[in-house]
């Protein structure tokens, strides 16, 4: 559940968070897939970009609401606690992209935070052929209180990773970007309760994002969620 787009990274940006080197993006890029990818080179591709979260696959974004009236810039949260935000949070809910049309359910992501400040990043779903996964790193945008940060899979391409809805008890997350082209609901649970979810899907709406395109996951052994 992190975008990656197509605009390198420039080097000054990371240097005040984290370490710089010649083989940098060596290190930082790992990913495998469990089980075959049925459909040839593209198909391949876009089921690893699944869990890369390639925005050039998403679907355009819109700049105004349902009335036709611009819509405000999209705002992240005050602020995030890193070290509570760590873990396993599970996919309750998702625009729809082109490369997820072989995930069937399963779909997660995992952060870790490392020595020099940054986030690993593990995200995983499962498919027909069995499970794919990718690795990546984030970092926090300096002054944005890590509400806003920048996710990387393939250096030196980043984007951007925007927490715009957050639990008080980090129950659920909320996260998008500035373009509104992708949209995830997260879960600290396989299941959230309708009340929480409805709360998640409050703030969504609240930063001008459609609910209509969301798709529901399926976790487990039990159904997608509908509405």
């Amino acid at each position: 559940m992190n975008p990656v787009d197509e605009s390198p990274q420039p080097a000054h940006e990371h240097r005040a968070i984290g370490r710089t080197g010649p083989g940098r993006g060596d290190a930082w890029v790992q990913a495998s897939r469990i089980g075959r990818a049925p459909g040839g080179p593209l198909a391949r591709a876009c089921a690893l970009l699944l869990l890369a979260g390639l925005g050039a696959c998403a679907n355009p974004p819109s700049a105004t609401d349902s009335a036709g009236a611009a819509l405000p810039p999209v705002q992240a949260v005050a602020a995030v606690d890193l070290e509570r935000y760590r873990g396993r949070w599970y996919e309750i809910a998702a625009y729809p992209m082109f490369f997820q049309r072989q995930c069937q359910g399963d779909t997660t992501a995992e952060y870790a935070p490392t020595p020099d400040g940054e986030l690993t990043v593990l995200n995983r779903c499962r498919s027909a052929e069995g499970f794919a996964q990718a690795r990546g790193r984030a970092w926090a945008v300096s002054g944005s209180g890590n509400a806003r940060l920048k996710v990387s899979f393939f250096w030196p391409f980043r984007a951007d990773y925007w927490v715009i809805g957050l639990d008080e008890d980090y129950r659920w997350a909320v996260v998008g970007e500035p373009g509104r082209r992708y949209l995830w609901v997260l879960s600290r649970t396989p299941e959230l309760p309708p009340a929480q979810l409805e709360r998640a899907l409050t703030a969504a709406r609240a930063q001008g994002y459609r609910l209509e395109p969301l798709v529901y996951t399926r976790q487990g052994s039990g159904s997608a969620p509908t509405r």
